[in-house]
């Protein structure tokens, strides 16, 4: 018997969602220090893991190798982690403040893989304290943490699955510390102009694509969703028909959604969550004119070799 999906209730764990969030942008600003670039910015990215939140292998800045750095949503703690075992490991919990985190996390580095400046400033997000500074972020609710972690990973599953037969240019399912959400894209194979000039949006949307997702809330919009977009949209995109039922084109947000409680309550969550996404994918396809046959790969057509 399949057990209930977690809850993820934006509304009940903000705060500590906002603490865990700016721990997320260490990680991403050492990933974009030190990865090799890669197109769509996807060298930045992290990914989620059984334990949590993950770097690619990331080259030492003393050149004596590769090491991760990671938030353990287990042990409650962040790591960095070199190849050849050296590790130094940082709490989070109980209740300390990003400043204070980050600061040692980047002693952990420096003292594994030798030591790597960040630009602290956070991006995406509505305060403006530099990581090392910040004091303000410092509620850490470890059960909060592994409800959030839980709903995370069955999320990543339904991505991944609707990622997979799909025969295009594609991302993994990356875990953007920007947003602080996870997201899969799919490319037609087509140029786009970005929809603006600035640093991300002209590295990360040069090209068509559709891009499916899921977050855990936001001021924003503070619930749990899945989500789908197309870049670039054409007039009357708002009007696509998307489903199941539930699923809607969200205005303030710009996108269509499938909030998580919908999606919890299904008789079969997971058949649910892809539902919507194909749904979105195969309709935008429809309305933004990619090739037919490779649209049709999404879902298994042709199916994959085995």
């Amino acid at each position: 018997m399949t057990a209930p999906w977690p809850a993820a209730d934006y509304s009940e764990w903000s705060e500590t969602c906002d603490t865990l969030h700016a721990h997320t942008q260490v990680l991403g600003k050492l990933a974009a220090e030190l990865a090799p670039p890669e197109p769509q910015l996807q060298h930045a990215a992290l990914r989620l893991t059984a334990r949590g939140w993950e770097t690619a292998p990331l080259p030492a800045p003393d050149g004596s190798g590769a090491f991760v750095v990671a938030l353990d949503l287990h042990a409650h703690e962040a790591v960095a982690e070199h190849a050849d075992g050296r590790r130094g490991t940082v709490p989070l919990a109980p209740d300390r403040a990003v400043g204070e985190v980050t600061r040692e996390l980047l002693a952990a580095v420096a003292a594994v893989a030798g030591p790597v400046a960040i630009d602290p400033a956070p991006q995406e997000v509505a305060w403006t304290t530099p990581l090392d500074e910040d004091t303000e972020h410092a509620r850490y609710d470890p059960e909060a943490v592994a409800s959030y972690h839980g709903a995370a990973t069955r999320a990543a599953l339904a991505l991944a699955a609707f990622r997979a037969p799909f025969r295009g240019r594609s991302t993994a399912v990356h875990a953007w510390w920007g947003s602080f959400d996870l997201a899969v894209s799919l490319f037609s194979g087509a140029s786009a102009e970005p929809p603006s000039r600035d640093f991300i949006m002209r590295n990360a949307m040069d090209s068509q694509e559709v891009a499916v997702g899921w977050w855990p809330g936001d001021p924003k919009y503070p619930r749990a969703a899945f989500y789908a977009y197309a870049h670039p949209a054409p007039d009357g995109y708002s009007d696509l028909p998307v489903s199941p039922a539930p699923a809607r084109w969200e205005p303030e947000v710009g996108e269509f959604l499938l909030d998580w409680a919908d999606v919890r309550a299904a008789a079969d969550p997971h058949a649910y969550a892809l539902g919507f996404l194909r749904s979105a994918f195969i309709g935008s396809c429809g309305i933004c004119d990619w090739d037919p046959e490779l649209a049709a790969s999404a879902e298994g057509t042709p199916p994959p070799v085995v």
